[in-house]
């Protein structure tokens, strides 16, 4: 029963289904390979799914997937998404291969470019040519120097805030367009405020906060026990011995972190500065899409292909057992919308626990990301998202403000227009 449960459609899922194919890969050239070695990288423990190897991607893999990426998408943009480990280990050439690739095989679609890094490998011959192709660069920056070296340092285990500035520095007087990506994790509990006026003083319009909530494993010592004095492998929490990393925060500090930054940008931001999180809740308040898929009812439309082209479905899924196949043998296309990628992306609606079904904010979380779904309900069942308390307790604070600007655009007015009422309403916490 309950896998027909999990196996069930709606029709919601076959109009996408059946639908023009359109969906976004993360591209991941170098794999894991990288110059840093943050504490909570999930990615850099992926070498071993490859012999411990960090080979990179050849420039006859790098032809055939930007060829079949392209060609697998049936709507007039496609949308390449750099990522890493850090994708400038290659060196620029490559991504000069990869824009003459993407012009010969565009066929007249419009091709975008983003690439998410880590900052400190960004030279001006690198912004130049960010600029002159139009590529929207990600940088990896978690705040303050103390909030950002506490966990991103590089392999020798020196602090790389101050290389991250540099780079930025070097993106804006090139004009090249910019967001943050900032993790929330232990060192940033009870700083939201902080660190978003921090971002937005660098001149971040863009900001996305990506929990941290891993699962370790630390190698054993001679008595057979964790030494917890050497790096953990970062793992599936299914796997047995897997513990909470220390890094991770904590859920209700989360929910915090989101409101404490909300209260500030719902009396002064709104419409000028963007909040990933702040976004996809008003999306999901007047029944749109979220734009991203977290947040989405169910996954699937952001896969990822590594250096060797083998498919994943996701990012935080890149597990042998979750291997689609390799573009090699088998099309991105085939791939994106056959049975085993299908039943991943409903799964995250149809494995949610009696609880999630229950809850009045169960349409805007939608259960998260299948990641966190690692703890049990009170009742006992399984999938309950590590971040539960904290994301009620975010929705909870800002549902008036929300209806508010579903209100607003209903009368096809700015949602901008809800600060003087936001004002009123915090009064005091309305830091100007």
């Amino acid at each position: 029963m309950r896998q027909s449960i999990q196996d069930t459609i709606t029709l919601t899922d076959a109009i996408r289904l059946t639908g023009p194919m359109a969906f976004n890969i993360m591209l991941k050239p170098a794999g894991s390979l990288c110059n840093l070695d943050c504490s909570y990288c999930y990615y850099l423990d992926k070498s071993e799914i490859y012999g411990g190897r960090e080979p990179i991607m050849s420039d006859e893999m790098l032809e055939i997937v930007v060829r079949e990426y392209i060609k697998a998408n049936d709507v007039p943009q496609v949308t390449f998404n750099w990522h890493g480990g850090e994708p400038l280990v290659l060196g620029l050439d490559f991504y000069k291969k990869a824009i003459a690739l993407e012009k010969e095989y565009a066929d007249g679609k419009k091709i975008l470019n983003t690439l998410q890094t880590n900052g400190t490998l960004i030279t001006r011959e690198w912004a130049e040519f960010f600029k002159e192709n139009d590529f929207l660069i990600g940088i990896s920056l978690d705040g303050p120097q103390d909030v950002h070296d506490k966990f991103r340092r590089d392999k020798g285990g020196a602090p790389t805030f101050e290389r991250v500035i540099h780079g930025l520095e070097i993106l804006q007087r090139e004009g090249v367009e910019f967001n943050t990506m900032s993790t929330v994790n232990h060192a940033s509990e009870g700083r939201g405020r902080e660190v978003y006026l921090f971002l937005k003083s660098l001149g971040s319009h863009y900001m996305q906060f990506m929990p941290v909530v891993e699962h370790v494993k630390y190698p054993l010592n001679g008595a057979g026990k964790p030494n917890k004095k050497l790096r953990p492998h970062i793992v599936d929490p299914a796997e047995d011995g897997a513990m909470i990393a220390p890094w991770s925060v904590g859920d209700v500090a989360f929910g915090k972190f989101l409101c404490d930054i909300f209260d500030y940008w719902v009396c002064n931001d709104v419409g000028q500065y963007f909040v990933n999180e702040f976004d996809a809740a008003l999306a999901n308040w007047c029944g749109l899409q979220p734009g991203t898929c977290v947040f989405a009812q169910t996954c699937g439309g952001n896969s990822v292909i590594e250096h060797n082209g083998d498919l994943y479905p996701c990012d935080h899924f890149v597990y042998p057992k979750y291997l689609l196949g390799n573009i090699q043998t088998s099309g991105i296309r085939e791939m994106m919308d056959g049975p085993a990628q299908t039943r991943f992306g409903i799964g995250k609606r149809n494995s949610l626990p009696r609880k999630c079904l229950r809850c009045e904010y169960l349409f805007a979380c939608n259960g998260e990301c299948p990641k966190h779904r690692f703890n049990k309900t009170e009742a006992g069942d399984t999938g309950l998202n590590a971040l539960c308390a904290g994301y009620y307790m975010f929705y909870a604070h800002v549902a008036p403000y929300m209806e508010k600007m579903k209100e607003f655009l209903l009368q096809k007015q700015a949602p901008a227009n809800i600060v003087p009422w936001a004002r009123q309403r915090l009064g005091s916490r309305s830091v100007l």
